[in-house]
């Protein structure tokens, strides 16, 4: 059983965020650092490419470009665009190829002919000076997770998401945590965790402004009725929830609450706790030595038979040769 997170009606569950991100095993790190001087601009590669060589066999990378000092233009071939200032963090989900520059107009070339070879020992900085004019210096990370199974957060985003730099404390502390990366020369632990700390803060934020008719997971937690029923799913998972039950809970009727959830995150309430009862087991799988018995019970699974069905059916593998794979 997990602890359960802190709950504000109406406000995004950093916690359930938080706890999600974790379990979902994503690896990240800064892989890039430039420092322009206007004129400048850059297009970049397709994933595939910038997967070879930042995190090989990931299928999916989320990008992060972090503007430190200065501004720059970012557009998408889909016309997504943007304007990042300073202290201001851009996303991309699906790791779209896109122009990046200062001011706007500024003639792009390809990122490769700015970026060393690799491998890299430490953090490459590309240097693209134009006419010496207003400087500019980003930080761009990555991340990836191995397993798509149960990935209600990156569902549903849109291409580009841009998160203005605000006054208190989370604008503060990426700011200082920018300053930290920038003095850094080699990686470490914290190092490789930073980018996965400014995701869930700025996907926070991004939940914070959401229209009230927008759906998608991030878009739920700002739902009193399913922020509520999710904390409780995902508090206990292994506890054998009914929509009854849960509903009775959650103060709403099963109706209610069953379209809610269908509307909101596309499936049902049993389906998404069947979703997360196996994206835990991924996880326990791949982090402990737990027998499959005493895994299956911490799941939610009356039986390690009915266990095992149900991971080969959603996964495609059974639980040992998914464990074995990973070893």
């Amino acid at each position: 059983m997990t602890g359960t997170p802190n709950f504000m009606p109406g406000t995004p569950n950093l916690d359930l965020l938080t706890d999600v991100l974790r379990r979902v095993h994503l690896a990240s790190a800064f892989f890039l650092r430039g420092e322009f001087s206007a004129p400048w601009g850059f297009v970049s590669t397709d994933a595939a490419t910038l997967a070879q060589v930042v995190a090989p066999g990931a299928r999916h990378l989320v990008l992060m470009h972090l503007a430190v000092e200065g501004s720059f233009h970012i557009r998408l071939d889909s016309g997504e665009s943007a304007f990042a200032q300073p202290g201001d963090a851009v996303l991309l989900p699906y790791c779209d190829t896109h122009w990046m520059m200062f001011p706007e107009g500024a003639r792009p070339v390809p990122i490769v002919e700015l970026l060393p070879a690799p491998p890299w020992k430490e953090l490459p900085v590309v240097c693209k000076s134009g006419g010496g004019g207003v400087p500019t210096r980003i930080l761009c990370g990555y991340l990836h997770c191995e397993d798509l199974l149960f990935n209600p957060v990156l569902r549903a985003l849109p291409r580009l998401i841009h998160v203005r730099a605000s006054p208190g404390p989370a604008a503060e502390w990426r700011q200082a945590s920018l300053r930290y990366v920038l003095e850094q020369t080699r990686e470490n632990a914290l190092l490789r965790r930073l980018p996965e700390l400014v995701l869930a803060d700025c996907l926070r934020q991004y939940a914070e402004s959401l229209p009230a008719d927008q759906s998608g997971w991030l878009a739920a937690l700002r739902d009193p009725v399913l922020a509520k029923a999710l904390v409780l799913l995902h508090a206990q998972p292994e506890h054998p929830w009914t929509v009854t039950q849960l509903a009775r809970r959650a103060a709403v009727s099963r109706s209610v609450l069953a379209e809610r959830f269908t509307v909101a995150l596309g499936v049902s309430p049993m389906r998404y706790l069947t979703q997360w009862r196996l994206q835990l087991a991924a996880d326990l799988l791949r982090s402990t030595p737990l027998g499959m018995a005493a895994l299956a019970a911490r799941v939610g699974y009356d039986s390690e038979s009915a266990f095992s069905r149900a991971f080969k059916r959603h996964l495609g593998a059974s639980p040992a040769a998914w464990r074995e794979r990973r070893a």
